[in-house]
């Protein structure tokens, strides 16, 4: 059960880490203002288990008071791409709980 759960997290942090890599391609080729200190958080579209585990990995991480940046998005196109792979992302900054 353990090792499940270990490699569904290793999956998860390899995906959060394209979507960041993705985010930060999309933001250099569009005019999108993100406040500073901003934690982004990460929602797919169908993908119900990766957007629990990204608002669980928000809610530990969260710092108080920093504002949260929503990202969902319908999935990745796939590579190799000249832009971000992101399709249709919509961003929305969330005031801090």
């Amino acid at each position: 059960m353990i090792k499940i759960k270990e490699n569904r997290n290793s999956v998860f942090w390899e995906l959060q880490r394209t979507l960041g890599w993705e985010f930060s391609r999309y933001v250099l080729s569009h005019d999108v203002s993100i406040p500073d200190g901003a934690e982004i958080v990460f929602q797919i579209k169908d993908n119900v288990e990766f957007n629990a585990w990204a608002k669980t990995m928000s809610r530990k991480n969260h710092e108080s008071g920093s504002p949260i940046v929503v990202v969902k998005v319908e999935g990745l196109a796939p590579p190799p791409p000249t832009v971000s792979r992101l399709i249709n992302p919509r961003v929305a900054v969330m005031k801090s709980a």
